[in-house]
């Protein structure tokens, strides 16, 4: 399986404004139900990320108006991308050499694609050991 399998999968694309208030970032999140979004500059081009835990260290911790505060200002600018072409193993490997639980899928030509999360990996590995358990009961089974 490769990245574009899952994120072509999805359809929708999440991604803020750098521009974008704490708060409206917040209720973003939210209301897309994700952990994490991408911020982009003004060409369109991927800048950034912010999560929840950015915005629980950063903003809410700190005491800090997330109305005042902007994207910008609280975003992981550490960026580690997978192009859509990779193996979903490659996600696997990359996640843990940064200690991360987000990955940006970036196209050949440069343009934002989407996210892959942890949760999204947990998923298909959950996926696919439900398959093998139940070809093994299947086989066990039948034996019978």
């Amino acid at each position: 399986m490769t990245v574009s399998t899952l994120t072509e999968s999805r359809g929708a694309v999440f991604s803020i404004a750098e521009a974008t208030t704490v708060y409206a970032a917040a209720r973003y999140l939210r209301e897309k139900q994700v952990r994490a979004v991408a911020v982009l500059d003004g060409q369109g081009r991927v800048v950034g990320v912010v999560s929840q835990s950015d915005i629980s260290d950063k903003v809410a911790a700190e005491n800090k108006c997330p109305e005042w505060v902007r994207a910008s200002e609280i975003m992981s600018t550490r960026l580690v991308s997978v192009s859509p072409q990779e193996p979903i193993e490659k996600c696997f490997e990359l996640m843990d050499k940064y200690g991360i639980y987000h990955l940006l899928v970036i196209g050949e030509d440069g343009r934002y694609r989407g996210m892959i999360s942890m949760q999204d990996l947990l998923k298909i590995i959950a996926f696919e050991n439900k398959a093998l358990a139940d070809s093994l009961s299947d086989y066990i089974v039948g034996r019978r």
